[in-house]
């Protein structure tokens, strides 16, 4: 190689380490972190529908997030969660590992268990359900 064309050769080749080299520094995520990232981006996005389907709520309803046929059910007077959830149609070949009713603002847990045994819960209308697989 000359001279110019071996300097021009090195300089590149240093460029590309220190390209190659920043990458592995900065792209370098640990699969904890990624799920913690991961896990802060669903959480961020449910917020966010919650927040869209309370403030798109017209007359008495239930919304549901989750694995359902019907995201939005009618509410009536005596409506229960088992009969809502029923309603919406739950499709998930097992049941919920969590239920949490988002009413006013609020978290309500629910007691999978329970309902599972017959405890049943009154449902509001403008409440949200959501239904964790």
């Amino acid at each position: 190689m000359s001279g110019r064309s071996g300097k021009s050769f090195r300089w590149l080749a240093g460029l590309a380490s220190a390209v190659s080299l920043a990458v592995l520094l900065n792209g370098c995520v640990s699969k904890s972190k990624a799920q913690a990232e991961a896990q802060r981006a669903y959480f961020a996005g449910q917020q966010a529908a919650i927040q869209r389907m309370q403030q798109e709520a017209r007359g008495p309803n239930v919304k549901f997030l989750g694995q359902v046929v019907k995201a939005v059910i009618p509410w009536s007077d005596g409506l229960t969660l088992a009969r809502a959830i029923v309603f919406a149609g739950y499709y998930a070949p097992t049941t919920p590992r969590a239920i949490i009713i988002h009413r006013k603002g609020q978290m309500i847990p629910i007691d999978v268990n329970g309902l599972v045994k017959g405890e049943d819960f009154a449902v509001e209308a403008g409440d949200i359900v959501e239904l964790q697989p």
